[in-house]
């Protein structure tokens, strides 16, 4: 069960959802989601919901295909946002790279605003949850004659179950899309990745120039001067 939401839930997001795609994004949004959603809802079942035992089908299949699918959003928006920064946004990304900076440290905010663009939803979905708006689960128990303080708390459980396996599967696949564009060189690999309904040759082409020896041997001397600036820079501040 655990592998067919999983594999349902990465085909969503790597062929039908995303504009924009990279070479193994199926797998990549296979693991992020199916382990993000698995490890909290596990943890959520048993310590925060007291299931006994905590993969009681009638309750844990229900609460589970909640935490997937908001999972799976949040995963999309993620690493949407991250290839299209890498893809539009190139010439920031190659400066900063050619100003001596490390992998990380030019991924670092395209994951930052990746991870604040698909938390928007959960976020939001948290902050008006019993103020402005009543959840189909949690209005569900109060009609069924539940106690309002248990389906309230039910609610809130869910809830913050959901935003922690959208924070965790955001996180992880985007910084992982992001290692997959920029390569350990460090260099941008736009060519890698492919838009839907464009033809790519073009693109592929126009990023060859770089991958040829001269081309290398021309960014390496960029690289070397700009660090050489960099620590002269610093030595004189």
């Amino acid at each position: 069960m655990q592998s067919v939401l999983g594999g349902l839930a990465a085909l969503e997001v790597s062929e039908w959802k995303s504009k924009r795609r990279v070479k193994g994004m199926f797998w990549i949004s296979f693991l992020t989601i199916s382990v993000s959603s698995l490890f909290v809802g596990l943890l959520g079942a048993k310590y925060a919901m007291n299931f006994d035992p905590p993969l009681t089908a009638s309750k844990f299949i229900p609460t589970i295909g909640m935490v997937y699918g908001n999972t799976m959003v949040g995963a999309a928006l993620g690493m949407d946002a991250v290839l299209a920064w890498a893809d539009t946004r190139r010439d920031t990304v190659e400066a900063m790279l050619c100003f001596g900076a490390s992998r990380w440290e030019a991924l670092r905010p395209i994951v930052v605003e990746a991870a604040r663009t698909a938390m928007i939803p959960s976020i939001t979905a948290v902050s008006i949850t019993g103020l402005i708006s009543i959840p189909g689960m949690m209005s569900g128990q109060i009609l069924g004659g539940a106690d309002v303080m248990d389906a309230t708390r039910y609610q809130q459980v869910i809830m913050f179950m959901i935003a922690a396996a959208v924070a965790l599967g955001v996180v992880s696949a985007s910084i992982t899309v992001a290692y997959v564009v920029v390569d350990s060189t460090p260099m941008l690999r736009t060519e890698r990745i492919t838009i839907k309904g464009v033809d790519n040759s073009n693109r592929a082409k126009s990023s060859a120039g770089k991958r040829t020896p001269e081309g290398l041997r021309r960014s390496y001397r960029s690289v070397v001067r700009m660090k050489a600036w960099k620590s002269v820079t610093d030595s004189v501040e």
